[in-house]
């Protein structure tokens, strides 16, 4: 698979399954680190439409971590206290 076709692949991915980096990342096969700086390096130059359509999806991402992180810390707690 060439780079550009794997970044435009990475993007849909996150567009399909309105889906995070780490998600995206596990599915894939590839680090974090790789997903991000194909998203937001190298998708830019290769589709700025797709670009923008992916930034709207990770920034309510970002926005929504907060919430995600308390939801598992307390599904964490209830396993332990089972």
């Amino acid at each position: 698979m060439s780079k550009n076709n794997r970044v435009i692949e990475f993007a849909n991915y996150i567009i399909d399954n309105n889906s995070t980096i780490r998600k995206a990342a596990s599915f894939f096969g590839y680090s974090k680190s790789t997903i991000h700086n194909d998203i937001q390096k190298k998708l830019k130059k290769i589709n700025s439409d797709l670009y923008f359509k992916v930034k709207i999806i990770l920034k309510n991402n970002f926005l929504e971590k907060h919430i995600r992180g308390g939801e598992s810390t307390k599904q964490k707690y209830l396993k332990i206290k089972k």
